[in-house]
């Protein structure tokens, strides 16, 4: 699957430059008869910004492992394994049409096993036990000027269960002096979900709606207040509606022995509000520090708080140490492990609705020489195509007061044409 991104990601790099490299070869030719003829030059607007203005193809291609472990499984009534292993690749590609005009496109999958889903069905490595996630965006960015910046979006991600289709609108403005910017955002999901039932309950439920949409609305406002400062603060809102609980998590009752399904109302209303500042401690040590308050209609509030310390060594290393805390209320219709009553009309025992506290931290280290790592060239070209810009790796452990523990080490390799 990477091999396949890479290989489009080189074909429309060497479309692009053939065409960039023709339109500069002609005009350059053109110019230099005129020249001998004794005329003069007018440049042309739409050609000299190509030659003297021309953006860098930029190529992210980025890969994780994930893995957890806990006793808390909502498809097994809040108890039960909580194992799983994901591994992530994705291609980022920027490329710029001209001056004004970019095409952003990203592309991946995520290849998961999992014990939890496992127990869907009570055959051991049944066909729930594993899958794959695929998913792509593609999107146009326009400067409509030095100030303004408009984009839009479409994308969409496919599982064993569920199909998703997304859109997006973005606006930002630039400030005349430069140093403050305002940012719009709107985007939509629709979902629509394969529902599978666990196995003992499947032709006795018959869930609504197998459909969800989330709308979602973000105001982001950041500003320079010095050379040493910046802070930015961000307000989203979050709507959804249709099936927004899991249909194969099961809730275990005070009363009987039975299983039931997992039910929750049909729309969710999400207010998260974040900050951000950033201060130069040093000349090689930056502060960035981070905090978010979240409320939802379900009853879940929560506090999060992260410091990153970026530390450079010298002008091609840096190391990243980061901590994250975590703490946040229950949902109001969350309950563990047999202590619902069958007559609740909403009920989940998914621990990621408990009240709960958690721990992260980790470090990063960044290799980013100011010419690059390394420089690369196509078969047939003289000139040199690409360049190894910079390489990220990171890892991250994760404790939750539940008892999930979990850890991720991902990498990221970053092009430059």
């Amino acid at each position: 699957m990477q091999l396949i991104f890479l290989s489009l990601a080189f074909f429309l790099l060497v479309v692009v430059n053939d065409v960039k490299a023709q339109i500069q070869k002609n005009y350059l030719s053109d110019s230099s008869d005129k020249l001998k003829s004794g005329h003069r030059i007018e440049l042309d607007s739409t050609i000299y910004p190509i030659i003297k203005k021309q953006k860098p193809i930029e190529i992210d291609i980025l890969s994780s492992y994930y893995s957890q472990d806990g006793n808390n499984s909502p498809v097994t009534g809040g108890i039960g394994t909580e194992q799983l292993t994901d591994f992530t690749s994705k291609l980022i590609l920027k490329l710029p049409i001209n001056e004004k005009l970019s095409v952003n496109a990203d592309a991946g999958f995520d290849y998961y096993t999992s014990a939890s889903t496992d127990n869907i069905d009570f055959e051991v490595s049944s066909d729930s036990q594993s899958d794959t996630r695929i998913h792509g965006n593609v999107g146009v960015s326009y400067d409509w000027n030095d100030r303004q910046t408009l984009g839009a979006r479409i994308g969409g991600s496919s599982e064993y269960d569920y199909i998703s289709i997304s859109g997006g609108l973005d606006y930002s403005l630039l400030s005349k002096d430069k140093n403050t910017t305002v940012g719009l955002s709107l985007q939509a999901f629709i979902d629509q979900w394969d529902i599978i039932y666990p196995q003992e309950l499947r032709n006795q439920n018959t869930l609504p709606t197998d459909k969800r949409q989330s709308y979602n609305a973000s105001l982001s406002i950041s500003r320079v207040l010095n050379k040493k400062m910046q802070m930015s603060f961000q307000l989203e809102a979050i709507y959804m509606n249709g099936l927004l609980s899991t249909p194969f998590h099961r809730v275990y009752f005070q009363d009987q022995d039975k299983a039931g399904l997992e039910i929750l109302p049909s729309t969710r209303l999400k207010i998260p509000l974040g900050v951000r500042f950033n201060y130069h401690i040093h000349e090689k040590i930056i502060a960035r520090l981070y905090y978010r308050y979240y409320w939802d209609d379900w009853g879940v509030n929560a506090h999060t708080t992260s410091v990153e310390l970026p530390i450079k060594f010298n002008r091609f290393l840096s190391v990243y140490p980061f901590y994250r805390f975590h703490k946040q209320t229950a949902s109001d219709y969350f309950k563990p492990y047999r202590e619902h009553v069958a007559s609740e009309e909403f009920r989940t025992s998914d621990f990621d609705l408990a009240a709960l506290h958690s721990h992260s931290y980790g470090f990063g280290v960044r290799w980013s020489p100011v010419n690059g790592i390394a420089r690369m060239k196509l078969p047939f070209k003289k000139r040199n195509l690409f360049m190894v810009k910079s390489v990220d790796l990171k890892y991250s452990h994760y404790d939750r007061s539940t008892g999930l523990k979990a850890n991720i080490i991902s990498i990221g390799i970053s092009f430059k044409l």
